[in-house]
């Protein structure tokens, strides 16, 4: 586990935020259906387009405990660093991802950002014309899905450092 303090470091950094609650043991049938329903909405996804997507939108909720762990799970999954560094920005660095891969992450912003208004059909359509109905379906679902995890990781202050590649499998 990497820790982030004067004795490993040789750094004072600041301490870390403790937890508000965790939400997994006190609603723990809501814990277990969210697993239930991230695995589901995976089926038949490219798993690195998945963790680019949850990183994604993780960046834009400002979930720390959720890009810690896509951002390990994609480098164990064999994702780039350089792939991963560039998501922030993304439409500034899009010569590193497919057109797929593009149209992906534009809806990841579209269906996070609902403030800016509704998905836009151009949005849509572009994903539509790169993923089949069903694909489509299930990445819409991965969106949703993170987007949850997000609100769960940030309102209850889950802090980032401890998760494992594997550990929630």
């Amino acid at each position: 586990m990497t820790t982030y303090d004067e004795s490993t470091t040789g750094a004072a950094y600041a301490p870390e935020r403790p937890a508000r609650t965790d939400w997994a043991e006190h609603a723990p049938a809501v814990y277990k259906a969210m697993i239930r329903v991230d695995a589901a909405a995976r089926q038949g996804l490219d798993p690195t387009l998945c963790e680019l997507v949850r990183i994604r939108a993780s960046q834009i909720n400002h979930c720390a405990f959720c890009l810690d762990m896509h951002t390990r799970d994609a480098l164990a999954a064999g994702e780039t660093v350089e792939r991963i560094v560039q998501l922030s920005a993304w439409e500034e660095s899009r010569h590193f991802y497919t057109e797929k891969e593009l149209a992906a992450l534009e809806l990841t912003e579209a269906i996070t950002v609902l403030t800016d208004g509704f998905v836009p059909d151009a949005v849509y359509e572009k994903a539509a014309a790169h993923f089949d109905e069903a694909e489509l379906s299930q990445l819409i679902a991965v969106i949703a899905v993170i987007n949850a995890w997000n609100r769960f990781g940030v309102t209850t202050r889950k802090a980032p450092g401890h998760y494992r590649p594997g550990q929630h499998a």
